[in-house]
């Protein structure tokens, strides 16, 4: 369960326990059940964490961003850094697990001032935390002021090195990069993000919420509901049926092996192209992965972690090499443009 999206660490922790129990009543939790909400470091916030445990939640995401003031209020955060290290401590002392976020190629940001923040992140004893690239989205003020040359971010060399020194100083602290952004001591990777990254189903509940479900056929479905939290409710509270829901479609076999190669090969496990053809029926031309092999784009697994034999003619995973996942997009188009129906009954959900 991962209660996220805006600012869920704003409901009241009754609430939170009220949500849970509607979940529990509705679908079987595991014993073990992973429950994540995240939360913003501020002090107003962060007095709630004992009452948010209390109601369930057993895993905090803390999205710190910044570990410094200038660039925190640059970024639009409402919190300081001292705050956000007083928030990681009360989150270590009341969850289970707990796992914090930074954002790198900031304005103004060099790679010195970026290795500085990850040994002052690495002392704060992380067991997870997600590294993410800042990015420009349409339609949001930093990319306003990006296209009218008032807000410069480094370059592309500069990002680089940057991911390079995440990956090579977060895996020298034990923190494996189990995915393209986030790094985790082995057995605290988040079972949220791997359910997305694996692409098994999942109910998105909410405004704006996206969910991935699969039919009584098998068939997989994209499922999105009302953006504008207003007008969803009123569909809550109007429609019984399928409340709130804007939109439903079936996805069509290349959309399914686009979608299931776009999260798997993120992910330092990769694909598992037996379950690609079950999924969709179809499956990369062999000669393509091969030509990536060879140019070092690709590696080839018998499973996940070992490698294939030498001259393995049909291999049953790929994954991304270090080179690889850098230009990732192009894998993905090349490997799509060349998918091939393999023989089989029908598709399920694999």
């Amino acid at each position: 369960v991962f209660i996220g999206g805006g600012t869920p660490s704003l409901m009241p922790p009754g609430l939170v326990a009220a949500l849970l129990e509607r979940i529990a009543a509705r679908w079987p939790l595991a014993a073990d059940v992973e429950i994540t909400l995240e939360a913003n470091p501020t002090s107003a916030e962060a007095e709630n964490f004992a009452a948010f445990a209390a109601a369930g939640v057993n895993r905090l995401s803390l999205g710190v961003q910044a570990l410094n003031d200038a660039d925190l209020a640059a970024l639009g955060r409402t919190h300081s850094a001292h705050e956000a290290r007083q928030a990681w401590e009360l989150a270590r002392r009341h969850f289970a697990r707990a796992s914090f976020d930074l954002i790198h190629a900031r304005p103004g940001q060099t790679v010195a001032d970026w290795e500085r923040e990850l040994r002052e992140a690495l002392a704060m004893q992380p067991e997870h935390l997600s590294a993410y690239q800042l990015t420009m989205e349409p339609e949001t003020p930093f990319y306003r002021l990006h296209v009218r040359g008032r807000l410069e971010l480094p370059g592309e060399d500069t990002a680089l090195a940057m991911f390079r020194l995440t990956r090579e100083m977060l895996a020298d602290a034990g923190l494996e990069a189990y995915e393209v952004s986030n790094h985790a001591v082995p057995g605290e990777e988040c079972r949220h993000n791997l359910l997305y990254w694996r692409y098994g189903p999942y109910a998105g509940i909410g405004p704006g919420a996206h969910g991935r479900l699969v039919d009584a056929n098998g068939q997989r479905m994209a499922l999105s509901t009302i953006r504008h939290p207003q007008r969803w409710l009123r569909a809550v509270l109007e429609d019984g049926a399928a409340p709130g829901l804007a939109e439903e479609q079936t996805l069509a076999a290349e959309e399914v092996a686009l979608e299931y190669l776009l999260m798997s090969l993120r992910t330092r496990e990769g694909a598992d192209l037996a379950r690609l053809q079950r999924l969709s029926g179809l499956r990369p031309a062999r000669a393509v992965i091969s030509a990536l092999v060879e140019e070092g784009l690709l590696h080839c697994l018998a499973l996940y972690g070992n490698p294939a034999p030498p001259g393995d003619e049909a291999p049953r995973w790929i994954a991304t090499t270090s080179r690889g996942l850098l230009v990732l997009e192009a894998i993905i188009d090349t490997l799509t443009d060349v998918l091939e129906p393999v023989n089989q009954a029908r598709r399920s959900n694999g």
